[in-house]
């Protein structure tokens, strides 16, 4: 696809409407106590967005008769299926009370439908941010009122396919409860009882709600969220399996897929700020991390809630090394998981949250820093959420932040199942300019690349 093409794509919502639980929640179970993780999310969404076709039949032009039909019986399936999947999760059709209750009296979850003026294939061919962010309900979510938590959007291709995309309030969920989510609303839209999830509700007894009213201002306003507000370019990058392998083989150091990945864009993206800005500064990447096996006792993976921590890691810009970045990588989740995690199942909890966010804080604004923030799905299987039609054809969490905010990196596995990772990196014009074009990253990346799932039969 050209990227005259690519301006061409035009996404239309057809119709917007709520889709309330199939069945109503029990009055014992009104008022959702959020936990302390919850209370003190950031003012965002999870995203998630996956692509589907039939039988091969996006790189068709279907009859538009066939593709009203079919569109229409999906639709049903989907909101029939929507609809007993809230029974389950039923704080996502509710409205947030206040900073400690979800009133869970069924107002709805938002679901929209839309119409895509192109062929799946055409999409897929060379992904970009401007067209795939169109199909998650990003700017609906941002535009309504407050307290809303769930809103889903369809969107139908010329050819048949379609692409559903979620967004949930942070408030009450991160990345594995998304995915959770959508696996059970999968299973149902299927009729597999089998693969139909009930979630479990146990964050807030483990992490208790406080009174976080003294603090609050440290994590709505934080100033590194406004340090990263900047008109930006996210690209994504792949990097095939092979080439994994190969790159960690070169750091002679043990790490994982996902951190030898990081601290390659790590390094490359640092090198890029540097030679645009001309000094060296100290740069912090932060890390997320699912705490729900690492927690005493552990977590269900299906426990529901904001169940996600940050852990930093610093290295001064003058002293880059891939090697040495990954060693910093591996202290920051060691040192998270020995003492930082603790902290959070004390009474103290909240005193060491804002001492924490305060340090952080203070190391910011005391320094010419470079902040960097990398979210990860490496590792959880997505590729077998099947609605009853098989298979995703792709998968893909772009960042809801990625349009206004700077030096984000979302990683994500591929559809090959061989340990490939693709990579949505967000960055400044000027960086992005010398980032994409590092003869580091492109010793092991592909950018433009076709997802791999199209290579049998295009």
């Amino acid at each position: 696809m050209t990227k005259a093409k690519e301006k061409e794509m035009k996404v239309e919502i057809i119709s917007k409407e709520t889709i309330k639980p199939s069945s109503p929640t029990p009055n014992h179970l009104k008022d959702y106590k959020l936990s302390l993780l919850d209370q003190i999310a950031p003012p965002s969404y999870e995203t998630l967005l996956l692509f589907y076709s039939f039988n091969g039949d996006d790189d068709r032009q279907h009859d538009h008769h066939i593709s009203v039909y079919k569109a229409n019986k999906l639709s049903l399936q989907l909101k029939q299926s929507l609809s007993e999947t809230l029974t389950r999760f039923y704080p996502l059709a509710g409205r947030v009370k206040d900073n400690i209750t979800i009133d869970c009296s069924d107002h709805g979850a938002v679901y929209v439908e839309a119409q895509v003026n192109c062929l799946l294939q055409d999409l897929l061919k060379q992904p970009n941010g401007d067209s795939v962010i169109q199909l998650v309900p990003i700017q609906l979510a941002e535009e309504s009122k407050p307290g809303l938590l769930l809103f889903v959007q369809s969107s139908f291709f010329t050819c048949g396919g379609v692409a559903i995309g979620v967004c949930i309030s942070h408030k009450i969920a991160d990345a594995a409860t998304v995915v959770t989510f959508i696996r059970s609303w999968a299973g149902a839209a299927a009729g597999d009882h089998r693969r139909v999830y009930y979630p479990s509700y146990n964050a807030s007894s483990l992490f208790p709600p406080r009174d976080v009213t003294a603090t609050a201002m440290l994590f709505l306003n934080p100033p590194f969220n406004m340090a990263m507000k900047e008109k930006c370019f996210t690209k994504r990058f792949v990097f095939y399996g092979p080439k994994i392998a190969a790159l960690e083989a070169a750091l002679s150091a043990p790490s994982t897929r996902g951190e030898a990945v990081t601290a390659l864009i790590w390094k490359c993206a640092v090198n890029a700020s540097r030679s645009n800005s001309g000094v060296s500064k100290l740069s912090i990447l932060s890390r997320s991390v699912d705490i729900r096996k690492i927690t005493v006792p552990p977590l269900p993976d299906n426990s529901v809630g904001n169940l996600v921590g940050y852990y930093a890691s610093q290295k001064d810009e003058s002293d880059i090394q891939l090697q040495g970045l990954v060693r910093e990588l591996r202290k920051g989740i060691q040192d998270f998981s020995k003492s930082y995690l603790q902290k959070l199942q004390r009474e103290d909890a909240l005193e060491a949250i804002t001492e924490s966010c305060k340090d952080a804080i203070a190391i910011l604004i005391s320094n010419d820093v470079d902040l960097y923030v990398c979210n990860s799905l490496c590792d959880v299987s997505l590729y077998d959420i099947d609605f009853g039609w098989g298979n995703p054809t792709w998968v893909t969490n772009i960042s809801s932040n990625a349009a206004n905010h700077k030096n984000l990196v979302g990683l994500i596995d591929s559809s090959t199942g061989d340990g490939s990772i693709e990579a949505w990196v967000t960055l400044s014009e000027a960086d992005m300019a010398l980032f994409e074009r590092d003869p580091d990253l492109l010793c092991y990346a592909a950018t433009f690349d076709y997802p791999s799932v199209l290579k049998s039969y295009l």
